[in-house]
């Protein structure tokens, strides 16, 4: 198991707390803020003086549901070691784990992202025998093959989602692959497996089969992200002084979909006015004036595109196209959004980060938990000023979006909470008259299959 690997836990005895390890030292945090009026009257009972001073030796227990066979919820003592507080001013509990025998680290869900452009002669054939690996292993998500290389993204025990990485690495076509980890608190974060041959791994208008996505010149030159922030903070520096007015010589380009943005996204960047990548038409109109383009009427010579998405793939392929187009200096953010909050941290970043599984949003502490750079402390994850209700347009406090409670709809936007309750989890008046209407789900769930809903509703009958 990596050093590197960071484990999250979301303690459902504890509405909201995150508890985070890593595998060298464990420790455990809570914020005082997030614990629920039961935990908080306990922990007070021990110490009066909760939660201004240290609870050393204050004990608990904690609850979190596990989706592992035959064990569908597992409980574990901590016992408080000290209680500090950060510059903002927040609380934070650190706790340690009491010994126990049964629990393995192995067996906690990860989820992991790669992709990697490589020549597949007989992808058939390579499908066969990733399918065989995958025999007796607990692994879902999406893993797609084809001529030009596989692009990957699935959740399982760390054990057998890790010993997959490793197997894809030990193939010397796949050695460069850049293998990202991020933790998953409730079992799976894909509903199934889906191992298959796929034309395109990268849905856009079109297909990418024809592209040289093979060829490392054709596609942007990639930035580590080190680089990247360097350049992120160059950029921003100058826009400041410029009293916010774009430099010419470099474009932030965003190359996801408008509500990724909406969740999170670099300072500085526009947002892109795209509902879905395939979409995706930057830098292709043939008109030299484009309000909704940020790369029209620009230099293609002489300006510098600075491309980022999650995690690297649609800005190595949509790199491909703009350099058809005659974009000549281009580069992108290595290993995406996600590789860059690991390893610098939120500086820079504000919001939260979109994934596409069933966790939909994580904040930038669950890639780097401890944030050592002075930038970083800024903690500017908490900056939500630029999320907006879809239904009333005010400030939400949550940056996660939700589905409509209508199935048909099934529209994918953010909400507060008091148009929440007042749609019924709707996204517009229309829709709370719906036949297919799901129930308001609290929290962080997801919905389930119609078929759930429908059966509860005859019982009711």
């Amino acid at each position: 198991m990596p050093n590197s690997l960071q484990h999250f836990f979301y303690a459902s005895a504890m509405s909201g707390i995150v508890i985070s390890s890593t595998s060298q030292k464990p420790r455990y945090f809570f914020h005082t803020s997030k614990i629920s009026a039961a935990a908080t009257s306990y922990l007070k009972s021990r110490n009066r003086a909760f939660p201004f001073l240290p609870l050393s030796g204050c004990k608990f227990e904690l609850g979190w549901k596990r989706n592992r066979p035959f064990s569908w919820e597992c409980k574990r003592s901590f016992e408080i070691c000290a209680l500090s507080s950060n510059s903002q001013g927040n609380n934070w509990v650190r706790v340690q784990p009491e010994k126990d025998e049964n629990f393995r680290e192995e067996d906690m869900f990860v989820v992991v992202n790669f992709y990697h452009f490589v020549f597949i002669e007989d992808p058939q054939e390579e499908v066969s025998k990733h399918l065989s690996f995958m025999q007796g292993r607990n692994i879902h998500g999406r893993i797609y093959l084809n001529e030009q290389g596989i692009n990957a993204q699935y959740s399982g025990p760390a054990k057998d989602a890790l010993a997959y990485a490793k197997w894809v690495k030990e193939d010397h076509r796949f050695a460069g692959v850049l293998v990202q980890i991020s933790p998953v608190s409730n079992g799976h974060a894909f509903p199934r497996l889906r191992l298959r041959y796929k034309p395109s791994l990268v849905q856009l208008e079109g297909g990418i089969s024809h592209l040289p996505l093979l060829e490392p010149s054709i596609r942007a030159i990639p930035l580590t992200p080190s680089q990247w922030r360097n350049r992120l903070e160059a950029l921003n520096k100058v826009n400041d002084c410029s009293n916010g007015d774009l430099n010419g010589n470099c474009i932030l380009l965003d190359v996801r979909n408008g509500y990724e943005w909406d969740v999170g996204h670099f300072q500085g960047a526009p947002r892109p006015d795209v509902d879905c990548f395939r979409s995706t038409s930057f830098g292709l109109s043939d008109s030299m004036v484009s309000e909704s383009d940020p790369l029209a009427a620009i230099d293609k010579e002489k300006t510098d595109v600075l491309m980022y998405c999650t995690g690297g793939i649609r800005c190595d392929v949509y790199s491909a196209i703009l350099r058809g187009r005659g974009f000549k200096r281009l580069y992108t953010l290595m290993g995406g959004i996600s590789h860059y909050l690991k390893s610098e941290g939120s500086a820079g970043w504000v919001g939260n980060l979109f994934v596409f599984d069933a966790r939909l949003a994580l904040p930038p502490p669950v890639f780097k938990p401890e944030v050592k750079t002075e930038a970083s402390k800024t903690q500017a994850f908490l900056d939500n000023s630029f999320a907006k209700c879809y239904i009333c347009g005010s400030k939400v406090s949550e940056l996660r979006h939700r589905n409509c409670a209508n199935l048909d709809c099934n529209l994918l936007f953010l909400c507060c909470m008091a148009c929440v309750n007042q749609s019924r989890g709707c996204c517009c008046l229309k829709c709370t008259s719906a036949a297919r209407l799901r129930p308001v789900l609290p929290g962080h769930q997801r919905y389930q299959k119609w078929h759930h809903y429908r059966e509860v509703e005859l019982e009711r009958r």
